[in-house]
């Protein structure tokens, strides 16, 4: 990518240039702070950048005719100018409240070299220069917005640049050239260097932030059928000393995404400033993803015979279940069942101050396996449980991990009478632990994405959880290539 544009903000500002506060008056699902210890890193990556785009600015010829008195006139020539060093010292990356971000970048110098040559009508003369340009002053706003795609955008709102002293070195002891430079040549030099410099910073935005900021996914693929929505819902915000960003993140199914019937809580972002990068995700986006899991029937199962560990003493067999219901074995001697269960409601996922829970509620329909290829509905349960959950994150998404609670169990409806709940919870205790979770589990480990660009690695993690929202917060390290 190259460019002050892309250390400057897709060291961070990308991470986060995706949404912003909710649309229409809805509360984004994830909130998004880069406070000034972020800006800062970002500064310090922009000069890094800033003075390898200086090095490779070409600059151009200087030509013209003059004249000395006694001597006659004469054409001068300035050329094969480049810039072997540069300095760039104090920067501050700092929000412009309600409007963007300030880049200044002080005292600061740059080596400019090059090769002159004179001619007179009686000679010809050449040689080398320095210019040694001290104390450059660059003071830079970007805009942010956004675009209605939900793409964030970036634009060069005003640049200026001040050289408050030049020092040439010219070969030769020629002290008319050196002051013809001075008296011909050095304002010139001084706009045609700070209009560059400003230039330079224009198309940085302009062809390598701005696209940058472009490839950051609007919808990100959590797996073949379920996504997250991270467009941007307005502008990023920019306050005293942070700036905010607020993702709409909900998750969709891919093919078929419908309304979310509810709204994503208000969140109150803490105000802590030691990392970075903070993300708040609150249980809207959670949410949102058990809606769409539920919708396409994931946690729906269904458990047959061949199913159950051959060493367990309780088989789906009709004579197996007399335990459970007595009438079933002289009903339908020798045969198999099949049970078959779904979610009744997508669960919730709780947030409370350090604890992550939800209750989901299980219908199980019982039937029996007819000779003729046929099932012969015989009971129905309700199962409900209590879960605990665990969340994580590392450098690039949030997993999870449930733990079970017990699992309890009330008949329904049963077609042949009594019915043994108690030992129907130890059979489906040991099912859920043994088979139902550690599916789940699998998929929460899959996890999914945080909005980060590219080449951006995230250390210090830190995790906490507040009522309603998931709290992230984390350093930043921008990987060179």
């Amino acid at each position: 990518m190259g460019a002050l544009a892309r250390a400057l903000l897709a060291a961070l500002l990308g991470i986060l240039l995706t949404p912003a506060p909710g649309a229409l008056g809805t509360n984004p699902g994830l909130v998004a702070r880069i406070t000034d210890k972020g800006l800062e890193y970002a500064a310090r990556e922009g000069l890094v950048t800033l003075q390898k785009k200086l090095r490779e600015t070409k600059l151009p010829d200087f030509f013209g005719d003059f004249r000395i008195k006694h001597v006659g006139r004469g054409h001068y020539e300035f050329h094969s100018l480049d810039i072997p060093s540069c300095e760039l010292s104090g920067s501050a990356l700092k929000p412009l409240a309600g409007r963007g971000l300030s880049l200044t970048i002080s005292d600061s110098s740059v080596q400019v070299q090059g090769r002159w040559k004179v001619r007179m009508s009686f000679l010809k003369m050449d040689g080398h220069f320095n210019v040694h340009v001290k104390g450059i002053t660059i003071s830079v706003t970007l805009l942010l917005g956004s675009e209605d795609s939900g793409r964030p955008t970036v634009t060069t709102s005003s640049c200026n640049s001040h050289i408050r002293d030049l020092d040439v070195d010219i070969s030769g002891d020629l002290r008319w050239l050196l002051k013809l430079f001075h008296d011909q040549i050095e304002s010139k030099f001084r706009t045609m260097l700070e209009t560059k410099i400003c230039s330079m910073i224009d198309k940085s935005v302009t062809s390598d932030l701005q696209p940058y900021l472009q490839t950051l996914p609007v919808i990100a693929e959590i797996d073949s059928f379920a996504g997250v929505d991270y467009s941007l819902t307005e502008a990023p915000r920019a306050t005293a000393n942070m700036l905010d960003i607020m993702f709409k993140g909900e998750i969709f199914h891919l093919d078929q995404r419908s309304e979310v019937p509810f709204l994503a809580p208000a969140i109150n972002v803490p105000e802590d400033h030691d990392r970075m990068l903070y993300f708040a995700v609150s249980n809207y986006v959670f949410n949102t993803a058990s809606r769409v899991y539920y919708q396409a029937g994931y946690l729906n199962f269904s458990i047959t015979d061949d199913m159950i560990p051959p060493d367990s003493i309780i088989r789906l067999t009709t004579k197996s279940f007399r335990a459970f219901l007595p009438l079933i074995g002289k009903l339908y001697p020798n045969m198999n069942l099949e049970l078959q269960g779904a979610l009744l409601r997508a669960p919730l996922l709780t947030f409370s101050p350090g604890n992550l829970s939800l209750a989901p509620q299980l219908g199980i329909d019982a039937f029996v396996l007819l000779p003729n290829s046929l099932k012969q509905f015989v009971f129905r349960l309700g199962v409900t449980t209590n879960i605990s959950a665990t969340l994580a994150f590392n450098t690039s998404k949030i997993t999870g991990l449930l733990t079970p609670g017990r699992v309890q169990v009330e008949l329904k409806e049963s077609k042949l009478g009594f019915f043994n709940v108690e030992m129907m919870e130890a059979l489906l205790n040991y099912y859920i632990r043994e088979t139902l979770y550690p599916k789940v589990n699998d998929k929460l480990a899959e996890g999914f994405p945080l909005p980060l660009p590219r080449h951006i690695q995230l250390h210090d993690l830190l995790l906490q959880i507040h009522k309603d929202f998931l709290f992230l917060g984390a350093n930043v390290q921008y990987m060179r290539v």
